[in-house]
C-alpha cells in the first residue's frame, strides 16, 4: 500500500503545475511610487499579492502524508503605522516530544526607490530566528530590512506539517486591503473535506479534478482554487469585538472521511455531532480519567467539609480553596497536562488541570458537578463539530431545583456564576458522568455595574473641589481587580490625574481582594481645568470629567455584532454647589432614549435646587450583544448621548 501511494503522489505532484503573475524578486517602479491605496486611502499597508499553495506529500519514512504549504506575500507599506508588517511571525506546532511542524525555504526582500531607481535589500540570516513559545508551540520570526514609507516587502516560505488533515483556514480578508489573492489546495482522492465559508466576504470556489492512470489503476486529484482581487480590509479597530476572526471572510476545511480501500486500506468517517465530539473528549485519558482520580485531595477536603454543610456552602468553600491553592500557568486546554495529582502537589496547572481538580472535589463532596467544554473568545465560535472547537473547560454544579452555578477556578477574582471575559463565548457543552452532553448558556447572570457619586464645590475663583465615590460590581469588578490589583496606588492615581485633569489629594481602594463585596474607590480631588469663563458667563459640563467625549462606533455599516460580553449598567450622580453671587441661566434639557425592544436605555436629567445642581445619567444595556440590524440605531443612540452630555450649564454672575 505504501509503495503504491508513494508512486502515485510523485506522478500527481509532477503533473500539476502553476503559473504566477507575480514573479518573486521583482517589483515595478509604479508600485513603489504609489503614495496611498487607490481604493482605501486610510490603509497603512496593502497586500499586493497573497499566494498560498497547500498539497499532500507522501512521507515514505513514516508511511503517511505531510501537508506542505507554500506562501508568497508582497506588501506595500504606505505609512509608519504599516511598519509592523515587516515583522512576520509564523506560528507552528513544536512539542517537546512527538512530531513537529517545520518552516524552511525562507527568503525575502525589501524594495525601495533610490535616485529614481528600484533597489532591493535581501533578508539576511540575522533577520530570521526561531523562538520556543511554550512546550507545544514555537514561532519563526522574520524581520525585513531597510523599512521606510513607500517601500515594498516580499517574502516566501514553506511550512511542512505531519498533521496533514489539519488544514489552516483559507483567509480571504486581512487587516488591510488585498489587491490579488490566490489559494490553491491539492487533495488526493483518499481524503474528503467539508468546506464551510465564514464571515461576510466570500470568494467563489473553483473545483477541478484530474484523473491519472497509474499502471492499470486510475486515481483522482482534487484541486480547490480561490482567486479574488481588490478584497476590502476587515480592520480590528472598532469597539466591542470579541474576536475579529469570527467575522473575517475565510474558507474552513473539515475532514469528513478517508478512503484508502483502492490501495488496500480502509474507509473511515470523521463527520461528528457535538454529542460525539464531547463524548470523544470525555473518553480521553487526560480528561475523563483525570476526573475519576481521587485521594490526593482527601485531607484538604475533609477540613473544608468540617464547616461547610449546605450545598451552597460546599460550593463556595471548595471553589475558594482551589482558587487560592492553584496558580494558573496561562495555558488554555481541555486536557490535563501533567495530570491532576502532579498539578495539585505542585500548586500549578493549565485550565483543565485546575478545573478538573475543582470538579473532582465537588463530586467527592456529594455535589452534582460536571465539566463544561467551551471555546474561549480567542478561539472563536466553532462553526461545525470538531475537537478543536473546544479549547477550555470550566465546572458546573447543578442543584435539585434546576438552578446551577458556573465556576472557573483559574481566575482568582471570579466567584460562582461570574466567569472571566475569556470564557464568555455564548455557550458551552456540559459533559455528564456517562459521557452524554448538552448545551448551557455562558452569559453572565448579572449586569456589570459601575456607580459614581460625586459631590463638588465650585469656589469663588471657579476652581473645583470634590469627592468621588465609585462602586464596581460583577464583571466590572473582576476585570478591574485583574488589571489593576498588581499596580501601585501611586501609578493608578497618576493615570486618573492625567485622564481627568485633576489633582488627587486622597486615594483609597476598598475591598481590593474580597470578591464577595463590591470594589470601591474614593478620591478627594481638585481642579482648575473643569470650568470655563467667558466674560461674565461661566460654563460647566454637568458630569465634569465623567462626560462621554466620543462615540465609540465609527463605521457607517457594521456587519458583525457589537459584543459587550455582558449586560451592563453605568450610573453617574453628580452634585455641584455653585458659589454665591452666581445664578443659573440655562440647564440642559432632560433626555430619555431607548434602542428597539429596550435592549439599551439612556436617561439624563439636570435639576437645580437653590445653589445646587444635580445630574443623574443612567446608561444600561440589557443584552450582551447588539446584532448588526440594530447597529445604526446604536450609533445614533450614542451620538445623541455624547451631544447631550456635552451640553453645559450656564451660570451668570450677578
Amino acid at each position: 500500500m505504501i509503495k503504491k501511494i508513494a508512486f502515485l503522489l510523485v506522478v500527481l505532484i509532477q503533473t500539476i503545475t502553476f503559473s504566477q503573475d507575480y514573479k518573486f524578486g521583482k517589483v515595478s517602479k509604479e508600485e513603489l511610487e504609489e503614495k496611498f491605496h487607490p481604493i482605501d486611502s486610510t490603509a497603512e499597508a496593502a497586500y499586493l499579492y497573497n499566494y498560498r499553495r497547500s498539497y499532500f506529500d507522501f512521507n515514505q519514512t513514516k508511511g503517511g502524508f505531510d501537508l506542505i504549504t507554500e506562501v508568497h506575500q508582497r506588501i506595500k507599506i504606505y505609512t509608519k503605522e504599516g511598519f509592523d508588517y515587516a515583522n512576520k511571525t509564523i506560528n507552528y506546532y513544536s512539542p517537546d516530544s512527538g512530531d513537529s511542524e517545520s518552516v524552511y525555504n525562507v527568503s525575502g526582500y525589501t524594495y525601495y526607490l533610490e535616485n529614481g531607481k528600484v533597489e532591493k535589500e535581501k533578508l539576511s540570516k540575522d533577520g530570521m530566528f526561531k523562538e520556543k513559545k511554550n512546550k507545544y508551540n514555537a514561532v519563526f520570526k522574520i524581520t525585513l530590512p531597510k523599512i521606510s514609507e513607500g517601500c515594498i516587502i516580499e517574502f516566501k516560505y514553506t511550512l511542512s506539517s505531519p498533521y496533514a488533515t489539519s488544514i489552516d483556514d483559507v483567509r480571504f480578508q486581512l487587516g488591510v486591503p488585498v489587491k490579488k489573492m490566490e489559494a490553491k489546495l491539492e487533495i488526493p482522492e483518499f481524503y474528503a473535506f467539508n468546506i464551510l465559508n465564514k464571515g461576510y466576504y466570500t470568494v467563489p470556489l473553483k473545483k477541478a479534478s484530474k484523473t491519472f492512470l497509474v499502471g492499470s489503476s486510475t486515481y483522482i486529484s482534487n484541486t480547490y482554487n480561490y482567486e479574488a482581487e481588490n478584497i476590502p480590509a476587515l480592520k480590528n479597530n472598532e469597539s466591542y469585538v470579541a474576536n475579529i476572526d469570527n467575522y473575517r471572510g475565510a474558507a474552513m476545511f473539515e475532514l469528513a472521511q478517508t478512503n484508502f480501500m483502492s490501495v488496500g486500506g480502509e474507509f473511515k468517517s470523521y463527520t461528528r455531532t457535538w454529542e460525539q465530539v464531547s463524548k470523544q473528549i470525555f473518553e480521553y485519558e487526560s480528561f475523563g480519567s483525570e476526573l475519576n482520580k481521587s485521594g490526593y485531595y482527601s485531607d484538604d477536603l475533609s477540613k473544608i467539609l468540617e464547616t461547610a454543610k449546605s450545598d451552597p456552602e460546599k460550593v463556595g468553600a471548595i471553589f475558594h480553596f482551589v482558587k487560592n491553592k492553584m496558580k494558573w500557568n496561562g495555558f488554555y486546554s481541555k486536557y490535563a497536562d501533567n495530570g491532576v495529582r502532579k498539578a495539585y502537589k505542585e500548586n500549578v496547572g493549565n485550565v483543565a488541570d485546575i478545573n478538573l481538580i475543582l470538579i473532582a472535589m465537588l463530586r467527592e463532596a456529594g455535589l452534582n458537578a460536571n465539566p463544561v467544554l467551551i471555546s474561549s473568545r480567542g478561539n472563536g465560535v466553532p462553526l461545525f463539530p470538531t475537537l478543536n472547537g473546544f479549547d477550555y473547560v470550566i465546572g458546573i454544579v447543578q442543584f435539585p431545583d434546576n438552578s446551577y452555578v458556573l465556576l472557573d477556578a483559574t481566575e482568582p477574582y471570579s466567584s460562582p456564576n461570574l466567569l472571566p471575559v475569556r470564557a464568555l463565548n455564548w455557550q458551552g457543552r456540559i459533559v455528564q458522568k456517562d459521557g452524554t452532553s448538552a448545551w448551557v448558556n455562558l452569559t453572565a447572570s448579572k449586569h456589570a455595574l459601575e456607580e459614581n457619586f460625586m459631590m463638588v464645590k465650585m469656589t469663588d475663583d471657579l476652581s473645583i473641589e470634590g469627592l468621588l465615590r465609585t462602586k464596581n460590581e460583577n464583571l466590572n469588578a473582576l476585570t478591574i481587580r485583574r488589571n489593576q490589583n498588581h499596580l501601585k496606588d501611586e501609578d493608578l492615581k497618576a493615570k486618573l490625574e492625567e485622564a481627568y485633569k485633576i489633582e488627587i489629594e486622597e486615594y483609597k481602594i476598598g475591598n481590593k481582594d474580597d470578591v464577595s463585596l463590591a470594589l470601591t474607590r474614593t478620591i478627594k480631588f481638585s481642579s482648575e481645568d473643569l470650568v470655563e469663563q467667558i466674560n461674565d458667563k461661566v460654563y460647566v459640563e454637568p458630569l465634569l470629567f465623567l462626560t462621554a467625549r466620543n462615540n465609540p462606533f465609527k463605521l457607517e455599516e457594521r456587519k458583525y455584532p457589537v459584543d459587550f460580553a455582558t449586560a451592563w449598567r453605568d450610573v453617574h450622580r453628580v452634585n455641584i454647589e455653585i458659589p454665591a453671587g452666581y445664578t443659573v441661566e440655562k440647564l440642559p434639557e432632560p433626555l430619555a432614549i431607548a434602542l428597539p425592544d429596550n435592549i439599551g436605555v439612556f436617561k439624563y436629567q439636570v435639576t437645580q435646587n437653590a445653589n445646587k445642581i444635580s445630574t443623574v445619567a443612567i446608561l444600561e444595556f440589557n443584552e450582551p450583544m447588539i446584532l448588526p440590524d440594530n447597529y445604526q440605531f446604536l450609533k445614533d443612540f450614542y451620538s445623541k448621548l455624547v451631544l447631550k452630555e456635552a451640553e453645559k450649564v450656564v451660570l451668570v454672575k450677578q
